[in-house]
Order: structure tokens, then C-alpha cells, then sequence
């Protein structure tokens, strides 16, 4: 969710016990149970990423924003060679990046592509993927996260994801 939390781990004859007094010591202080929808939007809204979902094999911790946790003062580790390999630092890779609908009520697909120009002949180059989607009832509005290409250079930039029903206008956010 993005707030701090806890994870509880006891054996399974004990699971029901240890939830009823965790719920019931919680409701003293307003606890919320949710479940894992609630959960996928909420980390959303704050840019938290499903490692798998928001990222594949390609993605490096620069292209998903996560590169301060790449620590810079160690000579060398585990993957210090990788992330300096000119193909993981060319400009244009596709970067994660956050989604707004032009019209707020629209909920993209996961997995629908990404084009910067609507009008270009088929077959249209994709620059990118949604990777997650939600109705945001904090937000007010949909919202997406998306690998792009060169998609931190993109931020307030319109795009469109072509769909059977038409294309939908999105803009480049953080």
C-alpha cells in the first residue's frame, strides 16, 4: 500500500486467532481491512512497482526510477557490469512512467500498446506497454503505469493507445 506496514507470519492452526486479536486491537485505532485489489491500487497511486507486472527481465533499476537504490559508493557488486553495458544506459530505452486518460473515466487495458502518432500507417510502431491499470477512488480518476520508450523525456507529453473502440489519448505523467 505504500504505508508502513507488517507482515505476520504464525502456522496455520493459529492463523484465526492472531487475525481476530490484531482485528480487534486495530479497530481501537481505525485499522482498515483490504483486500488485494484495494492493494495493487493503492501501490499504484504512490508509483510502487509488481516487480514481474511493471518490469521484465529488460528492465533495469534506472528504467523503473529505482536507480537511488542502486548503491554508488560500493567499487563492485553483483550486476555492477550489467547496468553499464551501453545497450542498459542507451538513450530511448523504455522507462516506467505514469498514465493519465484524457478522459478520466477511462480505464486502460494492461497490455494495451503505446504509439506517439496516431495517424502513422499500419502496422503502427509501438513505443511502449501499460503495465498496470486501475480506477483510483482516491485519485477521483483512472490510472496507469507504463514501460515507454524514453518515457521520462515524454512527461506531459500526449500519446494514444489504439483500441477496437478507438483510440485513447493518454498523457506522460510521473
Amino acid at each position: 500500500t505504500g504505508e508502513r506496514g507488517f507482515e505476520v507470519n504464525v502456522p496455520a492452526d493459529y492463523g484465526e486467532a492472531v487475525w481476530e486479536a490484531l482485528w480487534a486491537e486495530g479497530q481501537k485505532h481505525g485499522a482498515t481491512a483490504y483486500g488485494t485489489e484495494t492493494m495493487h491500487v493503492l501501490r499504484a497511486e504512490k508509483g510502487y512497482i509488481i516487480v514481474g507486472q511493471d518490469t521484465d527481465g529488460t528492465v533495469t533499476p534506472n528504467d523503473a526510477g529505482l536507480d537511488w537504490a542502486v548503491g554508488k559508493k560500493k567499487t563492485d557488486f553483483v550486476g555492477i557490469r550489467g547496468l553499464t553495458r551501453p545497450d542498459l544506459v542507451a538513450k530511448g530505452r523504455k522507462q516506467l512512467v505514469g498514465l493519465k486518460t484524457k478522459d478520466p473515466k477511462v480505464v486502460l487495458e494492461e497490455g494495451a500498446q503505446i504509439i506517439a502518432d496516431p495517424k502513422q500507417p499500419i502496422p503502427m510502431k509501438m513505443i511502449g506497454h501499460v503495465t498496470s491499470s486501475y480506477w483510483s477512488e482516491n485519485c477521483g480518476r483512472s490510472i496507469a503505469l507504463a514501460l515507454v520508450a524514453g518515457g521520462r523525456d515524454r512527461m506531459g507529453q500526449t500519446l494514444y493507445v489504439p483500441m477496437p473502440n478507438g483510440t485513447i489519448e493518454v498523457e506522460v505523467t510521473g
